[in-house]
């Protein structure tokens, strides 16, 4: 007999997040599809019953399952992100649910990064409104394939298909015009049940999934195997003991792509080319691995390789550079700056960097670009253009989202200031960097 620890290993994994505007009931949303997937352990329940009687109410607020930070609960809105695991019988799912206010983008923007699909949430009483659009922008940024568009509080407008149907349409012509290529509209009622689980009775309309269906059948269209190869070196391995003493192996985690034995491949940023001679996996030696599996590979020639290196087909590796044109969401507090000095972290190496130029500002109530802001604040998207002092083998994000990102650190307090994605952004090719300016000489390059 197939156990359920069998049949949820052999179930595919999908990775989303929730975004909407303030009141739109991200959380109750989630806490619905967690309660009626009856993916909620009864000592939760019987809190969150608990914490609803103490605030007067009858009902569970089924909200409180996700806003777990005291302050949440006391405001009733979500400040941070909240990350839920639950599963099914035909899926496995990580729930990133984000907040809905504008000082919070940042957040959106460290749910949605690694996300498949994004659930955007509508009050079908307000429509689409200005954070709906920056949420869509976000998403299309971000480069996630999938997009629901959940109206929600229909029971609020008598379950009226008119309203839902003039809401659907105005939001898919804007996310579509943003690059997004899948939109999905389902209209639900979180607080009832609407459409989340099961399907609603006063909605006979509405002939679509549901939004668990929807969840458990979207084809997950992201392989990472089906991606540039792509090999971050982490760790050197040299045991030079008795029973090994001529090994060296290479050691991390598959970004991206499938490697063999036998392969050619190059070792960047030095572009010395090589061929695989061996793929430890688990203690055992294999002839292929692919992403997301942790490996190490041995090679044909001693080549000077080190932490931080990437190893890639010798007929497809990605360009190296010095000058890095990027779009970045600024999270941190402390401004960014024209000037500034900076760390550069991809994948598994951090050099130094400059910010050379921040050609643009993007406003994304309206996808208009304010020029030459000079700086990004907390929560800003805008282009920026940065020199590093040693070479990186980057992918463009519209190519691979695992070796197109990148993080800017301040160098002083390893503070994690910018979150990037290198290459064009959705709304226009990268700008031309501006003049280099002097640099002191521990950062000249």
């Amino acid at each position: 007999m197939t156990t359920t620890a069998e049949q949820l290993s052999a179930t595919t994994l999908l990775r989303f997040a929730t975004a909407g505007s303030v009141d739109d009931g991200k959380s109750t949303l989630v806490g619905r599809l967690l309660h009626d997937s009856k993916s909620i352990l009864t000592d939760q329940l019987e809190a969150v019953e608990q914490a609803s009687l103490n605030r007067g109410q009858e009902a569970p607020d089924l909200a409180l399952l996700t806003d777990g930070l005291r302050a949440e609960r006391e405001q009733g809105i979500t400040i941070d992100v909240a990350y839920r695991y639950f599963a099914t019988t035909r899926r496995r799912f990580i729930l990133a649910d984000t907040p809905g206010h504008v000082q919070y983008t940042r957040n959106m923007v460290t749910g949605a990064s690694t996300a498949e699909l994004a659930v955007v949430l509508v009050d079908a009483r307000n429509g689409v409104v200005e954070q709906t659009r920056r949420h869509a922008a976000v998403a299309a940024l971000l480069r996630v394939p999938h997009v629901v568009l959940a109206v929600n509080k229909m029971d609020l407008v008598d379950y009226a298909e008119p309203v839902f149907a003039a809401i659907a349409e105005e939001f898919t012509a804007y996310a579509a015009s943003l690059g997004v290529p899948e939109i999905t509209a389902i209209p639900i009622s979180a607080l009832a049940g609407d459409n989340v689980v099961e399907p609603s009775a006063h909605m006979d309309w509405y002939g679509g999934p549901t939004v668990l269906e929807h969840l458990e059948t979207v084809p997950v269209s992201h392989d990472l195997t089906a991606c540039h190869a792509r090999f971050p070196v982490q760790y050197v391995i040299r045991p030079q003991s008795a029973e090994h003493p001529d090994y060296r192996g290479y050691a991390g985690q598959i970004a991206a792509g499938v490697f063999r034995v036998g392969e050619a491949v190059s070792v960047l940023p030095s572009g010395r080319t090589t061929t695989i001679t061996g793929i430890d996996a688990l203690g055992e030696s294999v002839d292929i691995a692919w992403a997301p599996q942790s490996v190490t590979i041995r090679l044909a020639d001693d080549i000077d390789i080190s932490r931080g290196d990437l190893i890639a087909p010798a007929d497809d590796s990605p360009a190296v550079t010095q000058d890095v044109e990027a779009t970045v969401c600024h999270v941190a507090d402390q401004p960014l700056s024209v000037g500034q000095r900076v760390l550069i972290k991809h994948t598994t190496r951090t050099v130094k960097a400059i910010v050379k130029d921040i050609p643009s500002r993007l406003t994304l109530d309206d996808l208009s670009q304010h020029p030459a802001p000079g700086q990004l604040v907390a929560n800003d998207i805008g282009r920026v253009v940065v020199r590093t002092a040693e070479p990186l083998a980057l992918d463009s994000y519209a190519d691979s989202r695992r070796t197109g990102s990148f993080l800017l650190i301040d160098p002083a307090d390893g503070t994690t200031l910018s979150a990037g994605m290198a290459g064009a952004s959705f709304a226009a090719v990268a700008e031309a960097a501006a003049p280099a300016a002097d640099d002191d000489a521990e950062w000249d390059f």
